[in-house]
């Protein structure tokens, strides 16, 4: 992996894990292939169908209907990011199903290079939280559909994840060095206000009211929420190198951005433990929604 890569590609393919490669598999067996999963079976896919995976990231979900979709299916993948875009069509080219894919360059709320009920089933996995107008978005979504279609999207709920909590950073218990952490928190803060940024600006009964103005006259959502006393225990240098999302630092740099060498080292000394044990509470809340256009 090269510098020169945005950082979509960046934190997609290694910083969200690390670098740690059975963090990674564990991520991908427990979570997220599921979260696939779900997405495409109430996304009701028939054969033949034409899929638009919004967020594409490295193909997930699109690659997932691929399967599904049998060999008259076709997906096309959208994305902000031409890396991400380049590294799914090498992918497709590297499994010979390139010629049932197409590849787009653009958001979620400006499909514009999407013609107007033209697709199948719209779909998207945790895109909606880079978003600032959802609304906008929705309403592309509903544009894009044939009659008939459906979209089918899966969306972390943050306000539900416990970002409040002083006493906890990222899940684990940090009451003695309260005062490190929240120095921590506040230059992310600074970057992600809390309320005011996309990724902690709505909750699942915005969703619903947003599908349902755009016009969808079906709206279904399942919002599940789950706690754990336990976290996966991953290497002190994996979780250095780890950010929450691309458009944050890695919180060895964010370690690095506020705190002195003393400062860092006490730190160290309490939360490694901690993160190296999986000593710490982990906290999902996660929205699914489909919507059918009549």
């Amino acid at each position: 992996m090269t510098n020169g890569l945005d950082r979509w590609h960046r934190w997609l393919l290694d910083g969200r894990y690390g670098g740690d490669a059975a963090y990674r598999e564990r991520t991908l067996v427990e979570f997220l292939y599921p979260v696939r999963d779900k997405v495409l079976d109430r996304a009701r896919l028939q054969p033949g169908e034409t899929l638009l995976d919004v967020g594409a990231g490295d193909g997930l979900v699109a690659f997932g209907a691929l399967e599904r979709l049998g060999p008259a299916g076709h997906v096309i993948f959208a994305d902000i990011s031409q890396d991400l875009l380049d590294h799914c069509r090498a992918a497709a080219a590297a499994e010979g199903r390139l010629e049932r894919c197409r590849f787009l360059l653009t958001s979620a709320d400006s499909l514009t290079d999407v013609a107007d009920a033209s697709v199948d089933v719209v779909t998207t996995r945790s895109v909606l939280i880079y978003v600032q107008d959802k609304a906008a978005a929705f309403q592309q979504f509903y544009r894009v559909l044939r009659p008939g279609g459906r979209v089918s999207i899966a969306e972390p709920i943050n306000v539900l994840m416990g970002a409040d909590d002083p006493d906890r950073f990222f899940g684990y218990d940090v009451t003695p060095i309260r005062d490190l952490a929240a120095k921590i928190e506040a230059l992310y803060e600074s970057i992600q206000p809390h309320g005011r940024d996309p990724m902690g600006d709505f909750d699942e009964r915005d969703l619903v009211r947003q599908a349902e103005q755009a016009g969808f006259p079906e709206v279904d959502l399942e919002l599940r929420v789950s706690i754990k006393n336990a976290r996966h225990p991953i290497t002190w240098e994996g979780f250095l190198r780890m950010s929450g999302n691309p458009l944050i630092p890695a919180f060895g740099e964010a370690i690095d951005r506020t705190l002195n060498p003393q400062e860092a080292e006490v730190l160290a000394r309490h939360l490694r433990p901690l993160v190296e044990s999986g000593n710490g509470v982990e906290r999902m809340a996660m929205a699914y929604l489909t919507a059918a256009k009549s």
